[in-house]
């Protein structure tokens, strides 16, 4: 067993001199064999479909509180070659969906709002009736999706739009809502862009003060913010953003509607994220096991949805919450499986889904050291 042990750890070694960005950390003794053979496990698997399959991006994996594995892949330029690190800046797309969700619970805790309240409670001007907070978060709300109606009617292509004009455009046109409220689930753009604006209006802070103020700086996710037209904010390490056909993809006026997606980050604040789950830093546990509990049934994934974070129950009926999210050149996966703390986190600048499902990615995690 010794003798195992001490080849992987030769692996491991290895594996971070040639590749220089990839930390492997290792701070519990008692697991510390097994997280070698998961990192070297993970190592392989990345460096396979980057060589073969195209992977660009980042990678960090946790278990029981420690990182033991996150590594680099690819380049964050395309044109220029300049190497990705494991501090480069990624789009998360709908990953943000359950940051906006957060901030909703924020506001519930503070006793602002209720998941029973109406629309109209916060955007009196709102056409459509009936619909609740909670429907929003769960995804019941029946709206019509911004995106695609905002496109006939936004003429400014060359501008971006807000969070208010989906919200005007809604009152002006009152595109038909695909189904009455509550009846089913079908995944809304429109209704976190709604909570986001939701936030604005009660907090009175933009959408990424708040989110700046309430969740970022308290858990020190330094390099995390929300993307707004009108901050020329500065980040160190950048990334261009590449369709499959290695096509950079280029800003969209649909950039500027933030709370459905617009959160940009790195693998390292996102484990800060993730930590800062288990722990009351920004919401209560109680609130957040109430954002656990499943409220949507997905028949198209055969999961549920919570509030803003997708649930499944794995083969070992062990719990996970994640989200993935797909945004003009970015693509992300984020899963935390609840009863070991494992962590996986995916950051991509080159649309790339190759590295698997979570049930693939789990079992390295599971067959390490057996």
């Amino acid at each position: 067993m010794k003798r195992i042990v001490l080849v992987l750890w030769i692996v491991a070694a290895i594996a971070l001199a040639e590749h220089p960005t990839g930390v492997h950390k290792f701070n519990d003794n008692n697991i510390e064999p097994r997280s070698v053979v998961i990192a070297t496990k993970f190592d392989s698997l990345f460096r396979s479909i980057s060589e073969k399959k195209g992977f660009n991006g980042n990678v960090l994996v946790g278990l029981y509180g420690n990182v033991i594995y996150k590594n680099a892949f690819g380049y964050s330029d395309l044109r220029t070659k300049e190497l990705l690190n494991v501090k480069s800046v990624f789009q998360i797309a709908s990953v943000s969906k359950q940051f906006t969700a957060i901030a909703i619970m924020i506001l519930h805790e503070q006793g602002k709002l209720d998941y029973s309240d109406t629309i109209q409670k916060f955007l009196p001007e709102f056409p459509y009736k009936n619909i609740t907070i909670k429907e929003l978060l769960a995804h019941r709300s029946g709206l019509p999706n911004y995106m695609y109606f905002s496109t006939k009617y936004w003429k400014k292509k060359k501008e971006y739009m807000s969070n208010e004009d989906v919200l005007s455009q809604m009152i002006q046109y009152q595109p038909h809502p695909e189904f009455t409220p509550d009846r089913r689930y079908k995944y809304s753009n429109t209704g976190y862009a709604l909570l986001a604006l939701i936030v604005e209006r009660i907090s009175g802070l933009p959408f990424h003060e708040f989110m700046e103020r309430n969740v970022f700086q308290p858990i020190g996710m330094t390099s995390t913010f929300v993307y707004n037209p009108n901050n020329s904010k500065t980040i160190e390490y950048e990334t261009k953003g590449y369709n499959k056909n290695r096509r950079k993809s280029y800003v969209d006026f649909l950039d500027g509607v933030v709370g459905d997606k617009g959160i940009f980050s790195t693998v390292e604040d996102m484990f800060a994220w993730d930590q800062a789950l288990y722990t009351e830093k920004i919401v209560k546990q109680s609130t957040l096991d109430e954002a656990f509990t499943p409220v949507s049934y997905d028949y198209k994934r055969d999961n549920n949805y919570g509030f803003g974070f997708r649930l499944d129950t794995l083969a070992d009926g062990s719990r996970i919450v994640y989200h993935g999210g797909w945004w003009r050149g970015y693509n992300s996966l984020f899963v935390r499986r609840l009863n070991d703390h494992t962590t996986i986190i995916i950051l991509c600048n080159k649309v790339n889904w190759s590295f698997g499902d979570i049930q693939d990615l789990m079992s390295i995690v599971d067959t390490a050291g057996m």
